[in-house]
C-alpha cells in the first residue's frame, strides 16, 4: 500500500513499503521504507536495507548495506556491508557542480555524520557521531570531529591508537 515503482527493476524477495522507487534497480533482498525514497540512478545491492525517511539519489549501494533512518545519500558509490548512521547526509552540491562521496566496503559511518563531498572514506573506517567530514579518510581510520580529525586505527584492534 501507498507504493510507486515507476520505470524500475525489483529482483526477487524484495519489500517495498509506503515508498517511491524510480528508474532504480533493487537486487534480490532489498528492504526498502516505510516513507523512503529511491531517487532516478540508483542501484542497490542484494540484501541493502533502506529503513524509514531515508532518500538515495544516482547512487549504488553495495551488498548487505544498511541505512535504517533518516538520511540523504546523493551522488554516491558505496561498499558492501556499509552502514549508515541515522542522520547521515552526504553533502553532494557546492553550488556550483554535484560532487561525488565513495565509502568503502566495511565502513562504519556514524549517526549526524555529514560527509562533505568530494570525499572518500576508506574501507573499514569509521566516522565519530556528529563528525563533518571535509577530506579523506584513509582505509583503517577513526575521523571525528568538526571538522572531522582521522586518527588512524590499529589493524585487527577495535580502538585508536
Amino acid at each position: 500500500p501507498n507504493t510507486i515503482v515507476d520505470d524500475s527493476q525489483i529482483g526477487d524477495r524484495c519489500s517495498v513499503f509506503a515508498s517511491v522507487v524510480r528508474g532504480s534497480v533493487l537486487e534480490d533482498g532489498v528492504h526498502v521504507g516505510p516513507f523512503s525514497h529511491i531517487r532516478t540512478g540508483s542501484r542497490l545491492g542484494a540484501g541493502v536495507h533502506i529503513g524509514s525517511y531515508s532518500e538515495v539519489k544516482k547512487s549504488r549501494l553495495g551488498d548487505g548495506t544498511k541505512s535504517s533512518h533518516f538520511s540523504y545519500i546523493g551522488d554516491a558509490t558505496i561498499g558492501r556491508n556499509v552502514n549508515i548512521g541515522a542522520g547521515t547526509v552526504t553533502c553532494n552540491y557546492d553550488g556550483v557542480r554535484k560532487n561525488q562521496t565513495t565509502i568503502g566496503d566495511d565502513a562504519f559511518i556514524g549517526s549526524d555524520s555529514m560527509l562533505v563531498a568530494p570525499v572518500n572514506i576508506g574501507a573499514r573506517s569509521v566516522t565519530g557521531a556528529g563528525s563533518v567530514v571535509t577530506n579523506d579518510v584513509p582505509p583503517d581510520s577513526l575521523a571525528v570531529g568538526v571538522p572531522a580529525k582521522v586518527i588512524p586505527r590499529r589493524k585487527g584492534g577495535s580502538g585508536a591508537k
